[in-house]
C-alpha cells in the first residue's frame, strides 16, 4: 500500500500516516522510547511503587495458602477488567456461575468474565514453560474470546483489517484513534516482542508500563485488546520476578480513573511517556497498598473465624479453609469438596450459618446457596460499572 506522511511533525511516540482512502492511522515509534524516558522525573513515584509492591510480595509469602487467595484476586481482576469494557456481571455473579453454571438470573455477559479467569490462569500456567511472547499472547486471546461476544473476530489471530476506537456508531473517519494498518503489524509486534525479552537497564515497573502502552497503541486484535493488555502487565511482573504470586491487578485503579487512563495513553502517542508512567506508577503503588491491606485483613479474618469454629471439629476447619477459595457454596459443593456425606455437609453449613459466617441468599427451601459475606466484603468494589465508549464492531476492547 502507498501512503503519505501528514504534515504533522514526527513525534517521539510516533506519527500519523494518511492512507489512500483518506483516514489517518497512527504508527508508533519503535521501543525503547527515544529520547529515553526521563527517569529523574518519575524517580520518586518509581521508588514508592517499588517499595509498595515489595511489601505486597512479602505479605503474600506469609499467607498460609496463597494460591487460595490468588484465585479470588484473579476473579476480582476479571470482573473489573471486563467492566471497563462494558460488562455488568459482578463478583457474586461470577462465583454463582462457577458454583452452578445453570443458575437462574445470571447476566448474559458472565461468560466473558469466566473466560477472563480462564485466560489469566492459562497464561500463568503457560509462563512456567513458555516465554512471554507473541505466541503466548495469541493463545491467551483465544481463551479470552472463544464462545463469547466478539468470538467471530478471529480469536487467537492478529487482525488482518483496520480497527478503530471511538464513540458508539462512529465511522472510521470519525474515530478518536486509529491504530496502525494491518500490514504494519508484523514489524511492530516483532519490535514489541524484542522489547519484552530485552529490558536492558530500564527498571522493571517502567518496562511493564511501556509495554502495556505500546500494546494498546498497536491494538493487534479486532477485539479484546484492553483486556489482554491489562493481563500483560501482571504476566510481566510475574515473569520478571517482581511478584512471586500474581496478586497485583491494576483494573480497579484504571476503572476508577478511566478517563485519565485513556488520556494518558493518548498522550503517549504525542510522545509524553513520562506523564503516562507517572499515572501508571501511582496506580502500582496505590493498588499494592490496597492489596497489602487486604492480605492483612484476610489473615486476621482467618484467625478470628478459626477461633469461632474451633469447637466444631476438623471438618468445619477444612470447610472454612475452602471458603477462602470458593466463598459462594451449596451443600452439594461442600459434600464433594470435603468428601463427606450429604447429612454431614448440611450440618456443617448449618453450623457456620449459626455462627454468622455463612448467609443463605436465595430464600429457597431447596437448592439453597450460601455466601461467606465477611470474606467477600474484603473484595467488594464500590465503583459503578459504567460501560466504556467504544467504536463500532471493529473497535478492539
Amino acid at each position: 500500500m502507498i501512503y503519505r506522511v501528514t504534515d504533522m511533525e514526527q513525534r517521539r511516540g510516533g506519527q500519523y500516516i494518511r492512507q489512500l482512502t483518506g483516514y489517518r492511522a497512527f504508527m508508533p515509534a519503535t521501543l525503547p522510547p527515544a529520547p529515553p524516558v526521563d527517569l529523574g522525573r518519575v524517580a520518586s513515584l518509581l521508588s514508592d511503587a517499588d517499595q509498595a509492591i515489595g511489601r505486597l510480595d512479602g505479605v503474600a509469602r506469609t499467607l498460609p495458602n496463597p494460591d487460595l487467595f490468588v484465585a479470588m484476586y484473579v476473579r476480582r481482576e476479571a470482573v473489573l477488567s471486563s467492566q471497563i469494557e462494558g460488562t455488568q456481571s459482578s463478583l457474586d455473579d461470577l462465583l454463582s456461575y462457577q458454583l452452578d453454571s445453570d443458575a437462574a438470573g445470571l447476566p448474559r455477559d458472565v461468560d466473558e468474565v469466566v473466560n477472563h479467569v480462564a485466560a489469566m490462569n492459562y497464561g500463568l500456567e503457560r509462563l512456567e514453560t513458555l516465554p512471554l511472547s507473541l505466541r503466548l499472547i495469541r493463545e491467551i486471546h483465544e481463551v479470552l474470546m472463544s464462545g463469547v461476544r466478539g468470538s467471530e473476530k478471529t480469536p487467537g489471530e492478529f487482525r488482518t483489517s483496520q480497527n478503530w476506537i471511538g464513540p458508539a456508531g462512529a465511522s472510521l473517519s470519525e474515530a478518536l484513534f486509529v491504530p496502525p494498518p494491518a500490514h504494519e503489524l508484523q514489524a511492530l509486534l516483532g519490535d514489541l516482542e524484542k522489547f519484552l525479552h530485552n529490558r536492558g537497564s530500564i527498571p522493571r515497573l517502567v518496562h511493564a508500563g511501556i509495554a502495556h502502552a505500546q500494546f494498546e497503541t498497536i491494538h493487534p486484535f479486532l477485539d479484546g485488546n484492553g483486556r489482554v493488555g491489562r493481563l500483560l502487565i501482571t504476566f510481566l511482573l510475574v515473569h520478571e520476578g517482581v511478584l512471586d504470586k500474581p496478586l497485583l491487578y491494576l483494573s480497579h485503579y484504571l476503572k476508577r480513573h478511566r478517563s485519565e487512563y485513556y488520556d494518558r495513553l493518548m498522550g503517549v502517542r504525542d510522545g509524553d511517556w513520562e506523564a503516562w508512567l507517572e499515572f501508571f506508577l501511582r496506580g502500582v503503588a496505590e493498588i499494592s497498598r490496597e492489596a497489602t491491606a487486604t492480605a492483612g485483613s484476610i489473615l486476621a479474618l482467618r484467625d478470628e473465624h478459626r477461633t469461632v469454629t474451633a469447637d466444631l471439629g476438623p471438618n468445619a476447619m477444612r470447610l472454612l479453609d475452602r471458603l477462602f477459595e470458593q466463598p459462594v457454596v451449596n451443600v452439594a459443593w461442600v459434600e464433594k469438596a470435603l468428601n463427606v456425606s450429604w447429612p454431614t455437609a448440611n450440618k456443617l453449613v448449618g453450623n457456620l450459618v449459626d455462627r454468622d459466617l455463612l448467609v443463605e441468599v436465595t430464600g429457597y427451601r431447596r437448592h439453597r446457596v450460601f455466601r461467606y459475606g465477611p470474606y467477600l466484603r474484603l473484595f467488594e468494589d464500590t465503583d459503578g460499572a459504567v460501560p466504556e465508549q467504544r467504536g463500532n464492531v471493529t473497535a478492539g476492547s
